[in-house]
């Protein structure tokens, strides 16, 4: 593909360089050798057609390669090579403004363009282009002391003007396919005709004694008329060789002038060519475009006509008075109806409950004019009814004399309808079940604005649809909850689905909602809005909290219990270890609980049960945690104990006020307490603290119950850290200090 690509460049600019430099021999050689001034000159146009077809960046080799034929023809007549290439720029200016000041007029050249428009152009670019030119070669020829510039610049003008206009146009001809029109199968005919007029052309112009230069124009008139612009340019071409040729060889009816030098004879060969293009131009054109609009409506008649009778739509002409002067064949296949029997007024085909809209609707038309489209249903030929879209038109009758018809085109929409129908039905069976959802399902756009809103959302908000549709979130919510919805949405806009919790207040009630942000995109992916489903979980999150106060609640007591417990500890040992302060885990232990069952029966167990409950959640501070683990057994957990001193003294405390007496109803009974406690620092573990609480439990109900004992780990005998127990009593050798009670109960 490259390869044959450069190979049609390059043949192009060979066909460039040959061309302008051939012409430019051929009109220099020509004047020189009968020493005249230049006639005619076609080597600036002969590139014209090529040029208007592409812009000037894509044809510049195609000027430099014309540049370097001229130079070449100059030098072979032996001219100067400065002179040369000084007046090369000037001959490609000419070219470079006629055939710019086309191609950006005329971007695309072809049937439908129209050659008067075409014509204006060329005409005025050409002579703004010779002029500049002739300007340009006269300055630069009177270096080389060329006599009497202004005669030179008029002989030069009326050559670079009258060879643009010949063969700028030959060249567009036979550049541009659309703007030839012989046919195959008339070249014969064409070339008779082409010799004719060269025949007359060169009778008249090699007969020297008679004058009947007038005789050329049956000819070329006939190659106008009967070609057009084509056969003007080819008329005009064949007369501006003949001539420019005879009248540099010093022939032809010129010479009859008394007197006549060669300049004179050149100047007359001139004003007889530009005065013949100016005779058939004119006509050329005018025939050029009346041609152009015959085919331009002969070819709409034909789509048209193609259209009505082929369309499945039905196209008739109505006149004022309800005539069908045109009806399509169509109307065979849609109604069912031949044509003829169409043509009269069928008001009657009209369905019953449309037939006085439509005749109001028709009426209003012919009196107002303008357009109507309207949907009705039409009988067929078979009984049943169709709905049809009709389009009617009033417009100016071409009968003439100030009548109006009416052009109507109506089309088959029964599907359509049913269709309608069914997505109507589909809509309002969705905003039924959408209305009754318990949830509030809506849309947002991206500007957050609402578009939608079912119901519901009156159950919860107390606005209606019609209230909240147009508003923004914010308008709707308020700032506070728009400030927690705003990241979901701004997510949600993002493309990402988005499924959160939130709460809000309404009526003085604090209310849980669950929403889910759905992205809506169209058909190329890009989101348009959001989706949004919520659900008011308000019930959920009550039974939830239920739910885990059962899970971790004792039912008996109110404490928590042992699973609540286990979950809590690891995290406060943690926390203890990280502000390095010790902690104490204290188990308590009803003395004699199973003898309280036996002697006063199950239901004074539980109440005794139920008060140490309470009396120790009125003792325990905030942070501490107590629980119940067992039938009777409880524990606490203190990470707020100074040192080893304090433990001392909270246990002694709690173990004091444990002590009470319980009204079971049945009697009075002496509750007593066994503690066993474990304050440590740096420990992780809450089985090992369990084990040595367990211990030291152990160790006091071995002392004989009613009492407490207190191991510590981590500290000194001052609470120091060394590990041994705080009290008072015999010491052991194994790192443990034997636990002695403090004080015996009361």
């Amino acid at each position: 593909m490259f390869d044959r690509r450069a190979t049609d460049r390059l043949w192009s600019v060979l066909a460039a360089f040959v061309l302008a430099g051939g012409l430019s021999y051929y009109a220099l050689a020509l004047a020189r050798a009968n020493h005249a001034p230049v006639a005619l000159w076609l080597a600036n146009g002969a590139l014209i057609g090529w040029l208007v077809q592409k812009p000037l960046t894509r044809t510049w080799p195609l000027l430099v390669a014309a540049f370097l034929g001229y130079v070449a023809a100059k030098l072979s007549l032996g001219d100067a090579l400065l002179q040369s290439v000084l007046i090369g720029p000037c001959q490609a200016l000419e070219t470079v403004i006629v055939s710019e000041s086309i191609r950006r007029r005329f971007p695309q050249l072809g049937a439908q363009t129209r050659f008067m428009d075409l014509a204006r152009v060329g005409i005025v670019s050409a002579l703004v282009g010779s002029v500049l030119c002739s300007l340009g070669k006269m300055s630069i020829l009177e270096l080389w002391t060329q006599p009497n510039p202004w005669v030179s610049f008029n002989t030069l003008f009326r050559a670079h003007f009258v060879g643009m206009a010949i063969g700028g146009s030959a060249s567009l001809v036979a550049a541009v396919p659309a703007l030839r029109h012989f046919e195959r199968r008339r070249i014969w005919i064409v070339a008779r005709d082409l010799v004719l007029m060269t025949a007359v052309t060169l009778g008249v112009f090699v007969e020297s004694r008679v004058p009947m230069a007038f005789l050329i124009y049956p000819p070329l008139l006939f190659l106008v008329f009967r070609y057009r612009f084509v056969g003007m340019v080819a008329g005009m071409l064949i007369l501006a060789l003949v001539i420019s040729l005879a009248t540099t060889l010093n022939i032809g009816p010129f010479n009859l002038v008394a007197g006549v030098t060669p300049a004179f004879r050149v100047v007359m060969a001139q004003v007889f060519i530009g005065v013949s293009c100016f005779v058939a131009l004119p006509i050329a054109l005018a025939l050029a475009d009346q041609e152009r609009l015959r085919n331009g409506m002969h070819d709409s008649e034909l789509r048209y006509r193609m259209l009505a009778e082929h369309s499945g739509d039905l196209v008739m002409r109505i006149r004022p008075n309800g005539d069908r002067v045109y009806v399509s064949p169509s109307v065979k296949e849609l109604l069912g109806w031949d044509v003829e029997e169409f043509l009269q007024p069928r008001p009657d085909l009209i369905h019953p409950d449309d037939r006085e809209r439509i005749c109001a609707e028709v009426a209003k038309l012919r009196a107002q004019g303008g357009t109507l489209t309207a949907t009705y249903r039409l009988q067929h030929k078979d009984g049943r009814y169709l709905w049809i879209e009709a389009f009617a038109r009033l417009v100016p009758s071409p009968d003439g004399h100030g009548a109006m018809d009416i052009i109507y085109t109506g089309r088959n929409v029964t599907e359509r309808m049913r269709i309608e129908q069914a997505l109507l039905e589909s809509r309002a069976q969705l905003r039924t079940i959408t209305d009754n959802m318990p949830a509030i399902i809506a849309r947002i756009d991206t500007t957050w604005h609402y578009t939608y809103v079912n119901r519901f959302v009156e159950q919860i908000s107390g606005q209606t649809p019609v209230q909240i549709v147009g508003k923004t979130v914010r308008q709707v919510h308020g700032d506070a909850v728009y400030d927690r919805l705003k990241h979901y949405l701004e997510r949600a806009c993002a493309g990402e689905p988005m499924l959160f919790e939130y709460e809000a207040k309404h009526d003085d009630k604090l209310l849980h909602f669950q929403t889910h942000y759905v992205p809506d995109r169209d058909a190329q992916g890009i989101v348009r809005g959001v989706y949004e489903l919520t659900t008011e979980i308000t019930h959920i999150k009550n039974v939830e909290r239920e739910l885990m106060r059962l899970a971790h609640q004792d039912s008996l007591t109110g404490l928590a219990n042992r699973r609540y417990f286990s979950e809590r500890v690891s995290g406060l040992l943690e926390q203890a270890q990280q502000h390095n302060v010790p902690v104490l885990l204290a188990l308590v232990d009803i003395d004699n609980f199973k003898t309280i069952n036996d002697t006063y029966g199950h239901a004074t167990g539980d109440i005794v049960l139920a008060e140490v409950g309470r009396c120790l959640q009125k003792l325990v501070r905030e942070g501490e945690l107590v629980a119940r683990i067992g039938g009777d057994e409880f524990v606490v957990l203190s990470c707020d104990i100074g040192n080893a001193d304090h433990a001392q003294a909270f246990t002694q405390s709690l173990w004091e006020r444990l002590h009470m007496t319980v009204d079971a109803g049945i009697g009075q009974v002496a509750v007593k307490m066994s503690i066993g406690a474990v304050v440590c620092k740096n420990e992780l573990s809450g089985d090992n603290l369990m084990k040595l609480a367990d211990e030291a439990l152990y160790q006091a109900k071995e002392a004989g119950r009613d009492t407490f004992r207190l191991l510590s780990r981590g500290f000194d005998g001052n609470g120091d850290g060394n590990g041994k127990s705080k009290g008072k009593g015999p010491q052991h050798g194994d790192g443990h200090d034997e636990p002695v009670p403090l004080r015996k109960a009361q």
